[in-house]
């Protein structure tokens, strides 16, 4: 059996997986798929290789994604919604004494960086959206969706310095907008308050102007030196 190739590692070295999506937002309906993230940590002698082990792995399941843990701390740090948000998820499905030490360093992952990268997002869906409407009428309006959704945690990671994923009492107003009952200009007056909400709560934001990179860094190190020792990988 080969115990080094992209499903292998995934199969037997992830420290930590989740189901993301409508699910951990709490936005699922009966048609919702079951998205799965992980992060697994490719054995230290790998990287003795010229051909390196993958920072990411799709599948082997359907709806499937995994990150190498190196790759997703150096995501994490820079702030990146979609890991972010991976680390905060309601929905742990496996985890291991390393996947519990990454959860315990969620708050050195977060900084005011966040205010960049969860409204750069929320633009660059936003024209993809507009986009649909040139072309065909209407909007995605599941994307226009998960875009109120990523604006409104942005905004409240901002307010607080706590990361929450779930929608809670926003469920039904954001499945109406899925469902197309909001209009478009509702939509888009929504969008452009909660961006301007957003610049607002970064002026006085809780976290930190950078994420603890020592802290991290010092993580990683660890785990890749105790990796060291698996010599039968």
């Amino acid at each position: 059996m080969d115990t080094t190739g992209p499903e292998a590692l995934v199969r037997d070295h992830t420290v930590y997986s989740c189901v993301m999506g409508s699910r951990a937002f709490g936005l699922a309906t009966d048609s919702s798929d079951t998205d799965r993230r992980g992060v697994f940590l490719a054995p230290t002698p790998l990287f003795w290789r010229f051909d390196k082990p993958p920072t990411h792995v799709d599948g082997p399941a359907d709806e499937q994604f995994s990150w190498e843990l190196e790759r997703f701390c150096e995501l994490a740090l820079r702030a990146n919604p979609n890991v972010l948000e991976c680390l905060h998820s309601p929905l742990v499905e496996h985890i291991d004494s390393v996947g519990r030490e990454l959860l315990s360093l969620r708050a050195a992952f977060l900084s005011r960086l966040a205010h960049q990268t969860f409204v750069r997002y929320a633009l660059g869906q936003r024209k993809k959206l507009e986009a649909d409407i040139r072309q065909y009428g209407v909007p995605r309006w599941k994307h226009a969706m998960h875009l109120l959704r990523l604006l409104t945690s942005g905004r409240d990671l901002l307010r607080t310095g706590t990361l929450t994923i779930e929608v809670g009492p926003a469920r039904e107003e954001l499945l109406a907008v899925k469902r197309g009952e909001v209009a478009w200009p509702e939509v888009e007056r929504r969008m452009v308050r909660l961006a301007e909400e957003n610049e607002e709560a970064a002026k006085d934001s809780p976290l930190p102007p950078e994420p603890d990179r020592a802290r991290v860094e010092d993580f990683l190190i660890r785990t890749r030196r105790a990796s060291a020792s698996w010599t039968d990988r």
